[in-house]
């Protein structure tokens, strides 16, 4: 395991926590380091966990979060900032204007 990337050893993190069949799974950064092609797969492996358990993403990835979430709240400066569905979370002013980077005027 120690002669895998960087992005290959969190992808080992999630197996391993996987193997313990667990009903809540929480992932912190998961798509940090991995390569385009292996967050699409990513992607795919998530949704598949998400048929047995809850997940839970903790996650800057804009576009994964966007994909995956059903429900999610937005963090500013250890404050929520928002939350909702992403639809809701897209729409939201003060989301955009933190994360993003969209201007309003």
């Amino acid at each position: 395991a120690g002669q895998l990337s960087y992005g290959h050893q969190r992808l080992l993190e999630v197996a391993m926590g996987l193997a313990l069949r667990p009903r809540l799974l929480i992932l912190d950064e998961p798509t940090q380091g991995l390569a385009d092609s292996e967050i699409d797969n990513f992607v795919l492996l998530v949704r598949e966990i998400a048929k047995h358990a809850t997940v839970l993403l903790i996650e800057h990835n804009m576009p994964v979060v966007m994909q995956l979430a059903d429900r999610i709240t937005v963090f500013n400066s250890g404050k929520i900032l928002a939350e909702g569905t992403p639809e809701q979370i897209r729409a939201n002013a003060e989301v955009q204007d933190a994360y993003l980077g969209a201007t309003h005027g």
